[in-house]
């Protein structure tokens, strides 16, 4: 899954983005230094892989993993072409959601695109030239569209009538993730990737010295009241002492963690929100030779579970033979699981849930 990380020039992108991958992706005090998308791939936090590999005494842990994209800073105009701004929207719509950074600090040192800190303005900004764009789109597919509509094609009606529905909504300046369609439009434009229905997660960017009084800060408070209207998430974090804690061991992170007063760092809470976002879960193999976590959509039935193993699981699928993770810890393992009728066999209709431990039998 990839999420592609957006906003104006100089709100902390790109400094994020190191901190999430440690990939030292060039960050610098000035508008479009990011033209090629930078790319990343980290680990989920489970700490269920951990304790599951030392109780299996496992060889190899691999944990869930999301791919986070830096795109170039986005300015008024872009979906006109500003700012090289048709490439940097082509970039997003290969996502799968979008990380909005907000810029939620003061700095003499830092410039602002637009002169002034406004969060409310730097968000609607971009999620105008989102909107644009989608018109745009929009409009081009139901001109096309529309001319076949005298051939009387119940797909062609349907299409037509998701269209219109998105046209309202963006004339409306509304995204087009607040249209609701039916399963039969939905199904008529599968292959329209449109900016705005895309999912969004705002990052309230803040400096150091803001992190003791978060909860008060006028920034921080003025982007949840906005995102409470989207029913969009926002998690707050410094970017810069992201990237500082990404450098250190873990005995040092812990002891910098606590002089800030942080229980959790702002991109394990990013990281998590981002897979919940995307309506993900994970399921468990765990052995001697591997522990590891495969991400699944949330309301996968087990074949295809098993099928991202491998596809001959999911051909030959007989049973999974699951165990529930808080089962299996609270039995100390897999054999006193089993005596005590934790173990159970599912079948083809079994809807797997986040945190199974799973065998699955199969024949080919």
């Amino acid at each position: 899954m990839k999420l592609g990380i957006v906003g104006l020039p100089n709100v902390g992108k790109s400094t994020l983005f190191n901190a999430i991958t440690k990939a030292g992706a060039e960050s610098a005090n000035y508008p479009f230094c990011t033209i090629e998308p930078n790319v990343g791939i980290v680990t989920v936090p489970d700490e269920r892989i951990e304790v599951l590999s030392k109780m299996y005494s496992a060889e190899k842990s691999t944990y869930a993993t999301i791919e986070f994209v830096d795109i170039a800073g986005l300015v008024k105009g872009a979906s006109s072409g500003e700012g090289l701004g048709n490439k940097f929207l082509s970039h997003i719509r290969e996502t799968d959601a979008i990380v909005h950074i907000v810029r939620c600090f003061e700095s003499d040192e830092i410039v602002h695109v637009n002169g002034k800190v406004d969060p409310i303005d730097d968000i609607e900004t971009i999620n105008l030239e989102l909107i644009l764009a989608d018109t745009e789109m929009v409009k081009n597919r139901l001109d096309r569209v529309s001319k076949a509509l005298k051939t009387g094609d119940k797909k062609v009606k349907s299409e037509v009538s998701a269209l219109e529905k998105y046209m309202e909504a963006l004339k409306n300046l509304k995204p087009a993730r607040s249209v609701i369609l039916d399963d039969e439009e939905n199904d008529s434009l599968k292959d329209l990737f449109l900016l705005t229905n895309k999912p969004v997660i705002y990052v309230a960017n803040v400096s150091e010295t803001q992190i003791s009084t978060i909860e008060n800060d006028k920034y921080v408070n003025i982007v949840k009241e906005y995102a409470q209207k989207e029913d969009a998430e926002v998690i707050c974090l410094c970017a810069k002492l992201e990237e500082d804690l990404s450098e250190l061991d873990d005995e040092d992170k812990k002891l910098m963690m606590q002089e800030y007063g942080i229980e959790e760092s702002g991109l394990d809470k990013l990281i998590k929100a981002s897979y919940k976002l995307l309506g993900l879960i994970s399921f468990l193999t765990a052995g001697k030779q591997e522990v590891r976590a495969w991400t699944i959509k949330n309301g996968t039935k087990a074949p295809q579970a098993a099928g991202k193993i491998h596809t001959d699981f999911e051909r030959g699928f007989i049973k999974a033979e699951i165990v529930s993770y808080s089962d299996l810890i609270e039995c100390g393992s897999t054999n006193h699981a089993r005596e005590k009728g934790k173990v159970r066999l599912e079948g083809k209709d079994y809807v797997m849930q986040d945190g199974d431990v799973t065998l699955f039998r199969f024949n080919v």
